[in-house]
């Protein structure tokens, strides 16, 4: 059991007598408490509840609450503070917002939807387009300077494409979640590489390693794997079955190599853990479920 007391002091209440006993237990509460970590978020509620952007303390305080113009699921905190989010109403396209909720930026798409979106480091914006299924390159003017297509047998658009980056060598790494496959293409659009086999996969990230970590929607779990698409790593919810891991959502790689998981607890409102944290050893040192709060979240990020 997580938590649990070692051997040795499971036999201090005979030797120590039962009130130093309880000062013990009281005083290894507090030092656990202490040790967890905990965790400023920002997240998007979508399901059975509202959909809306909250940021929450470290307490788990609501500290901002921001409404989209529409669905939205997928968003990335900016160096400035400000939030990235794609939008998927009609009209639909990407806004950037400050922490206080005030638009700076909008790009107004012409396919029928956009759930995903990239800021990239010289400033422009990637944006996931659905219908046709392509990666689009607009600078902050809003001009299109580069159309990449994506390649996916999922012909409705609401499912098409979630998550894409852009990778150091130019390439579009994005998560096709209809189809359940993650694909890398050129600028062309050509696949390099593919993992397929994954259910409702909303993002894949590649790793400074060269492996590619892939959040495997309704699997229950997340995987590493090589180039040579060898599972190294694999996280399912037998390894942490407290959890109720029912729709791997977004995923976060922090500093110090843990990862912040987001579970899309739908059709499981109420059970288990909304959030968690997780090591490479499999150990799960933090975890949120404010089932009064949210009913269900997609993507969710540590923003300490």
């Amino acid at each position: 059991m997580r938590g649990s007391l070692p051997a040795y002091l499971m036999k201090l209440p005979g030797l120590l007598g039962f009130g130093a006993w309880v000062s013990i237990t009281f005083a290894t509460a507090l030092l656990a408490a202490e040790a967890a970590p905990a965790h400023r978020l920002l997240l998007f509620e979508y399901g059975k509840g509202p959909n809306r952007m909250l940021e929450l303390d470290a307490a788990g305080k609501v500290v901002w609450e921001h409404q989209p113009p529409s669905l939205a699921v997928i968003f990335q905190v900016l160096p400035s503070g400000n939030v990235l989010y794609a939008y998927g109403g009609k009209p639909t396209g990407v806004r950037e917002v400050t922490r206080k909720g005030v638009e700076v930026w909008n790009y107004v798409s012409q396919c029928p939807q956009v759930l995903g979106c990239e800021r990239l480091a010289n400033g422009n914006t990637l944006v996931a387009e659905q219908g046709p299924c392509r990666a689009v390159e607009v600078n902050p003017q809003g001009a299109v300077v580069r159309v990449t297509p994506l390649s996916t047998s999922h012909a409705t658009y609401h499912l098409q494409v979630r998550n894409i980056h852009k990778l150091a060598n130019g390439n579009i790494l994005a998560a096709h979640e209809g189809e359940g496959a993650v694909r890398e293409v050129d600028v062309t659009g050509k696949v390099v590489w593919e993992y397929t086999g994954v259910e409702n996969a909303g993002d894949a990230q590649r790793l400074p390693n060269g492996n590619t970590l892939i959040s495997c929607g309704t699997q229950k779990r997340i995987l590493e794997v090589t180039p040579d698409k060898q599972i190294a790593w694999q996280f399912t919810a037998a390894d942490a079955p407290e959890l109720n891991l029912t729709w791997i959502s977004s995923l976060q790689v922090l500093p110090n190599g843990n990862l912040v998981v987001g579970n899309f607890l739908r059709g499981q409102e109420g059970k288990g853990a909304h959030a968690f944290e997780v090591t490479r050893d499999k150990r799960v040192v933090w975890q949120w479920a404010d089932h009064n709060l949210i009913k269900s979240l997609t993507t969710v990020r540590a923003v300490d």
